[in-house]
């Protein structure tokens, strides 16, 4: 019985190369991706995210015109064109009167229609699907290299920033108040924001780079109240929808990077029914104040 329940969900990785890659890239966007969104939406930042995550979309296009689907000229294009854009935001939002926001979604669109052009201009119809979904059943040595370095870069970051970070979320008043550190941590923040996007791209693409750092942080916050838990249960989840993705589209012969995303959105909506804390189901039965 146990091999028969087993059996679709772990023969894949057993017997296939590929499948195991697959998996070890994706644990290494579960093991980074999710703290940097726990920080963003803790910060109201979430759809930020999203903006620039279509944001290193003409970098890597520009990599791909030059080197064609070559990983470091990909790579570094799409750091360069989110680390741009990133900057390019902050500085029309300190010089004109449009809120960051705004701004970023007028380089968002901006950026997405000029990757797809660049894209169009020497690559075909099924190249520019790689580029905006992926191709995580087709990641090689180089490619694992990279993801396995943006989540050690990652995390030792977050050791190191943490509490400034805790603080900006908390009160950032407070900490320009008391420390000057509170611009370049602003910074360096976007910078591990850029960098697992672009990890997230090599794996999923552009157009779902963002869902293995959201997804997982959003359903988090229905089982833990603080950063202790948030962290370590958007990890988990994030663990358990690249396992349960990667099954379903191996046995179901549906595409990869979707299907993982798509997981991911599914323990949100079980978490966002059952999850202790502040899920729909537990808030109709849970007892009212005072109450026996």
């Amino acid at each position: 019985m146990i091999d028969l329940v087993t059996a679709p969900v772990l023969g894949p990785f057993v017997e296939f190369g590929f499948m195991r890659r697959a998996l070890a890239g994706c644990l290494a966007l579960s093991v980074s991706a999710p703290p940097i969104g726990v920080f963003l939406m803790l910060r109201r930042m979430s759809l930020m995210s999203e903006a620039m995550s279509h944001a290193i979309l003409p970098g890597a296009a520009a990599g791909f015109l030059v080197a064609g689907l070559s990983l470091p000229a990909m790579t570094l294009g799409g750091l360069a064109a989110g680390l741009a854009v990133a900057l390019l935001a902050g500085l029309v939002t300190r010089s004109t009167m449009l809120k960051e926001d705004a701004s970023l979604a007028a380089f968002y669109l901006i950026s997405l229609a000029a990757g797809v052009l660049l894209v169009s201009l020497r690559g075909s119809q099924i190249d520019l699907l790689h580029i905006l979904f992926g191709t995580v059943l087709a990641l090689d040595d180089p490619a694992l290299l990279l993801l396995g370095g943006i989540a050690t870069v990652t995390l030792l970051a977050l050791a190191v920033l943490y509490r400034p970070l805790v603080m900006e979320c908390v009160d950032p008043l407070f900490l320009r108040t008391v420390s000057r550190a509170g611009g370049p941590v602003h910074l360096a923040f976007l910078g591990l924001v850029v960098m697992n996007l672009v990890g997230g791209f090599q794996a999923l693409g552009t157009l779902l780079a963002v869902g293995l750092m959201l997804l997982p942080a959003i359903t988090a916050r229905f089982w833990a109240s603080d950063l202790t838990g948030l962290i370590p249960v958007s990890m988990l989840v994030a663990v358990l929808a690249s396992v349960i993705g990667l099954s379903l589209s191996y046995n179901a012969d549906l595409p990869t990077g979707p299907a993982i995303v798509l997981a991911a959105g599914g323990l949100y909506l079980a978490s966002m029914l059952v999850g202790p804390r502040g899920g729909l189901v537990y808030r109709l039965v849970r007892p009212r104040h005072l109450e026996a």
